[in-house]
């Protein structure tokens, strides 16, 4: 047992400077909260936010245009009625037009036949 001892006390007095360094850069780079993972980590979730901020910007500068619009115009208010709700005047009709296939009792689409 003492030989074994003596070689890893040698080894040990040997490479402590190596180990240590070693053990630095392992708690500098993968375990500690600011590691350089983490940091990358990091980095991506603000390019992410960073997106979306820019995204709900321009919905922001879309909608401060519409609303400008409707203060201005009172016809928009019959436009966007028109396009989000479906509504419509008294002489008009209004078609919406569907891709769903129409399915029989069994929940299979009709079979057509040209």
């Amino acid at each position: 047992m003492s030989k074994i001892t003596s070689i890893f006390w040698h080894i040990l007095s040997r490479f402590k400077y190596h180990l240590v360094i070693i053990a630095g850069l392992a708690i500098v780079g993968f375990i500690d909260d600011e590691s350089v993972l983490k940091r990358i980590e990091y980095e991506y979730q603000i390019e992410d936010l960073q997106k979306e901020i820019a995204k709900y910007k321009h919905r922001y500068e879309m909608d401060s245009k519409r609303l400008k619009e409707l203060n201005r115009n009172p016809d928009a208010i019959a436009k966007i009625a028109r396009e989000r709700y479906f509504m419509k005047a008294d002489d008009e009709d209004i078609f919406v037009l569907s891709d769903d296939k129409k399915t029989n009792s069994t929940g299979k689409p009709y079979e057509t036949t040209e």
